[in-house]
């Protein structure tokens, strides 16, 4: 399957990462390497995550990952998951 990542996903996923690159370069790039390496998981295994608890869709998952969920659409008749967005599972979603 191939992976798709939403626009406001890129923001978010970019904003995320400056922030935790503004106090450890390193953890942000640890991060970073985390959620590519979950990403390849998920092009074999995209039923692995839970349901989305904020989406009533069978086809919308919530991947967590050191604290961030997630969101990201299996779309089996285009063969591809689509990432929707990203957010610290503490804070609410804001689009």
């Amino acid at each position: 399957m191939q992976i798709n990542q939403s626009d406001l996903f890129l923001r978010q996923f970019e904003e995320i990462l400056f922030t935790i690159a503004s106090d450890k370069l390193s953890a942000a790039l640890n991060f970073q390497k985390e959620v590519i390496k979950n990403f390849n998981t998920l092009k074999d295994f995209p039923y692995k995550s839970r349901q989305s608890q904020y989406y009533d869709d069978i086809s919308i998952r919530d991947l967590t990952v050191k604290g961030y969920t997630i969101i990201y659409r299996i779309q089996e008749d285009k063969m591809c998951i689509e990432i929707i967005e990203i957010f610290n599972r503490n804070l609410p979603i804001q689009k």
